[in-house]
């Protein structure tokens, strides 16, 4: 019997690892190059740097003073840290509005979430960008405000599943207490979405961060974003300059990586809190 439990546990256990082991290689792989030459890269992208290859950070001082990185990083930085409060902030208060007050407002609003998942940015992109510039929202604070309106939909579902679970009787006691609506939301129910909030973030963050159409059609070149600047590592006739662009995508990617190491703690203890609490 004892080995018939601990055969599984063996399974799982190689499994985590052969997934992890595919996920890291990418960026095993892009670390790797980002310190080798062009021609290197290409006759040799899975080979590790040695004395004919290592060019040390040549590739990322040329990255760095083609691209405009540190621009690019302000604007991309401003634009996920604010887009990403925004739809923690208005999403949570959201979530909880439509789940605690039930009527033909709230049932509209909730399909209008639904129908925004399911419809492809595709297929709104060219409307989005004219009317942007109608509005003159073209710039890096409006595109917070589309930002917001395509993340609310996903964040939204994932908050309102956790306020369901919330016992109402503490909402109703704070009141009685004398605390009004904003109150109750922001002393009683929003510390409890903590574990939620931070996976809603770490969602977001990793969208915005890394994505190139919005702040491409919205605000163009005049305001470059991460994904942005990088394209212009592309030469004519379809060159690139690989060994920059991959230390590029390297210098992008790790502050998500960051950011993601710190908060996983709290996404596990918000899980095991929730699952003590039965």
């Amino acid at each position: 019997m004892t080995v018939s439990r601990r055969y599984p546990r063996w399974i799982a256990f190689a499994s985590m690892i052969i997934i992890s082991a595919i996920v890291i290689f990418p960026i095993a792989v892009v670390v790797m190059n980002s310190f080798k030459s062009r021609l290197f890269i290409s006759s040799a992208p899975f080979a590790l740097p040695d004395s004919d290859t290592f060019i040390g950070f040549e590739n990322y001082t040329t990255g760095l003073a083609r691209t405009g990185f540190f621009s690019a990083f302000g604007y991309s930085l401003w634009i996920t840290v604010a887009s990403v409060a925004m739809i923690i902030l208005l999403t949570s208060m959201l979530a909880w509005y439509i789940t605690r007050v039930h009527g033909t407002l709230t049932s509209l609003i909730y399909y209008a979430l639904a129908f925004s998942m399911i419809v492809p940015f595709q297929m709104v992109m060219f409307p989005m960008s004219k009317i942007a510039n109608m509005l003159g929202i073209d710039n890096p604070v409006g595109i917070i405000i589309l930002y917001v309106g395509f993340g609310a939909g996903i964040a939204s579902f994932m908050f309102a599943g956790f306020v369901k679970s919330i016992p109402i009787a503490l909402e109703e006691a704070c009141m009685i207490d004398g605390a009004n609506p904003p109150q109750t939301f922001f002393l009683v129910v929003f510390p409890m979405l903590k574990s939620t909030a931070v996976t809603v973030a770490i969602l977001q963050t990793m969208w915005v961060w890394n994505d190139y159409l919005m702040p491409y059609l919205v605000i163009g070149t005049e305001y470059r974003t991460i994904p942005v600047a990088i394209q212009y590592l592309r030469g004519g006739y379809g060159a690139v300059d690989m060994g920059a662009m991959m230390a590029m995508l390297f210098l992008a990617m790790l502050p998500v990586i960051i950011f993601y190491l710190i908060c996983q703690r709290y996404i596990i203890n918000g899980v095991l809190a929730g699952a003590v609490k039965g």
